[in-house]
């Protein structure tokens, strides 16, 4: 097939729901935005490993401590499914690496925060991960097949990571004035960053109309942000806790939740760089990279050596 039949079939593909799969033709453009944002998003799962990791040996008890540790772990296996599906696309992990480290590719601002006491352990796993799920739930649905597959498991974990979060919270906000006043405080920091996890305003967002037309993405990032608040609210009720906007309230036409204006130039100056931790949070992913170049030449010698004894026994 000429390209203008390779064009066609592609789009027929797309429009009847049906999944592209890498051996697939595809626009080099759908290729290009699909490495820009499988590589983002496991950019974020290993840079996201480090606001929590810092809190494992700071853990109120052992039980705390396992549960944290195990999320960590969860966090380092999404990274390296996302990693994987981004090399199906013709693109090495290493180059992958060597873009988040010089700052050419982006992982998700909210990482940027600072983790000041215990109680964020609980908003990152309600919040940031509650804001994770509705953004990565209708992935499962992208019209990539190896994107789509890696996030049915990775939607599955982050919903216990929710769950963990919550309870936590929970727990805090019925516990001593002291711990409420803390799990508060936490709720208070993290709201609005959560709210601009999902992008900017759709009049603003550059890309999502194009990856909407292909099925990479299946709602706009207003509908998943409002998604997330509609949802949300009623949780903090539960939890005994006010989340940080006097305009939100509930429309009665709509059934929405009515949510004051975010702080755009904040987030575009993370996204910049001039967020509280964006040179900590590369410095020791570059660190912990050299840290484990040796490993990663002792596995590819023994790689090595194992090829050339199974080709010596085929010979």
């Amino acid at each position: 097939m000429d390209d203008v039949q390779q064009q066609e079939r592609f789009d027929a593909l797309v429009a009847d729901d049906q999944r592209i799969e890498p051996r697939d033709w595809m626009p080099e453009g759908y290729r290009k935005t699909l490495i820009r944002q499988i590589a983002q998003h496991a950019h974020s799962e290993i840079i996201g490993m480090q606001p929590e990791g810092n809190w494992i040996s700071q853990a109120p008890s052992l039980r705390r401590k396992a549960i944290l540790m195990a999320k960590v772990q969860d966090e380092a296996g999404h990274g390296l499914y996302l990693y994987s599906a981004a090399e199906t696309l013709g693109i090495d992990r290493s180059e992958l690496l060597d873009m988040l480290h010089t700052g050419r590719q982006k992982y998700s601002s909210i990482f940027n925060y600072p983790t000041l006491s215990w109680a964020d352990m609980g908003s990152i796993g309600w919040l940031v991960d509650g804001a994770a799920i509705v953004n990565q739930v209708p992935i499962c649905r992208c019209s990539y097949g190896p994107y789509a597959r890696a996030m049915v498991r990775i939607c599955k974990e982050e919903s216990f990571h929710q769950r963990q979060g919550f309870e936590i919270l929970h727990h805090l906000s019925h516990g001593t004035p002291e711990q409420h006043a803390m799990a508060q405080e936490s709720v208070n920091r993290w709201w609005w960053p959560s709210l601009m996890m999902f992008g900017p305003p759709d009049d603003a967002s550059p890309n999502s109309a194009q990856s909407m037309a292909w099925g990479i993405k299946r709602h706009s990032n207003d509908e998943l942000r409002q998604r997330f608040v509609d949802m949300t609210v009623p949780q903090a009720q539960v939890l005994g806790l006010t989340l940080p906007d006097p305009e939100l309230e509930l429309d009665e036409e709509t059934g929405h939740y009515r949510f004051g204006e975010i702080d755009w130039t904040e987030f575009m100056e993370v996204i910049k760089g001039n967020g509280p931790c964006n040179a900590e949070r590369i410095e020791r992913r570059v660190g912990a990279h050299d840290d484990g170049a040796w490993v990663r030449e002792a596995a590819m010698a023994y790689a090595d050596k194992q090829a050339t004894r199974s080709q010596g026994a085929v010979a």
